[in-house]
This record gives C-alpha cells, structure tokens and sequence, in this order.
C-alpha cells in the first residue's frame, strides 16, 4: 500500500475568506480563481442561495511545495485552544539574538494584517525561541 504525501490543511471559521486572504500574506500563498464562469468571487457567491455565500475559501503554495489550505464556515465559535496549529519558520537555521530579530521582524509585518502577539518564549537547552500568535480569528500559531 503506498503511502500518502499530500495534506490539506483545514480550518474552521467564521469568515474563510477573510482568514484565507490573511494566510494568504502570511505565506505568500494565493487564491485561486473564481470557479468557471464568474469573473470574480463575490459574483460567484452572489449566484449561490444566501445561506451558502461565502461558506468556504481556500489558497494554496503557488510554488507547489506547499499543503493547500481549505477554510470553512462553521456555526460555532473558537472556545479553545488549538489541537493543532501552524508553525510559521521565520526564524529557521537562525540562533540566538538573529533568531530573536527575525521573529520580531516577522510578527511587526503581521500585526498590521491583524494577528495577534501572544507569549515569547526564549531559548532553553532543548529548543531555540519562538513567539506564539494568533490570526484573526483566534486560531493560535507560533513564529519559530
């Protein structure tokens, strides 16, 4: 049985599109077209029953080295923290105060997107700093 390399990652939301178009910033990603025969994504959503518009967006590694990312509307509000979360590797290869640097660098780019800082936590002996986020939505994820 072979195995399988390819994963989407999948995130429950309250508006996809706008956690879509911030992912989207933050990775470099990008959305895809609108589906045939639309111009563009509001005139496909205006075309669907009013409880469906906007349901799901999605955006993916235009280099294709990357999962792509499915976001749906969910009724319910995050309550916890996530199981699961991103780590976004701003700081990779780096050590020390360059690591620091780079990881503030990247959340001062971030917080005008509207992400959230949360707790810095400095190098120990097992692992190298990394500083804990939120999007816009509250789902937690950390800069390492």
């Amino acid at each position: 049985m072979a195995s399988i390399k390819q994963v989407q990652i999948t995130f429950d939301c309250a508006e996809p599109e706008r956690v879509a178009r911030f992912w989207c910033e933050v990775l470099g990603y990008v959305a895809p077209e609108p589906p045939e025969g639309f111009a563009t994504w509001d005139d496909y959503n205006s075309s669907l029953p009013p409880e469906r518009q906007g349901e799901w967006f999605a955006c993916h590694d235009p280099s294709g080295a990357g999962p792509r990312l499915f976001f749906q509307r969910v009724p319910e509000g995050k309550v916890v923290k996530n199981r699961v979360h991103l780590d976004v590797r701003a700081g990779a290869g780096l050590v020390g105060a360059e690591r620091l640097a780079a990881l503030e660098a990247e959340c001062a780019r971030l917080l005008p997107l509207g992400a959230v800082r949360g707790l810095l936590q400095l190098a120990d002996d097992e692992n190298e700093s990394c500083l804990g986020m939120q999007d816009v939505e509250g789902n937690e994820f950390c800069l390492d």
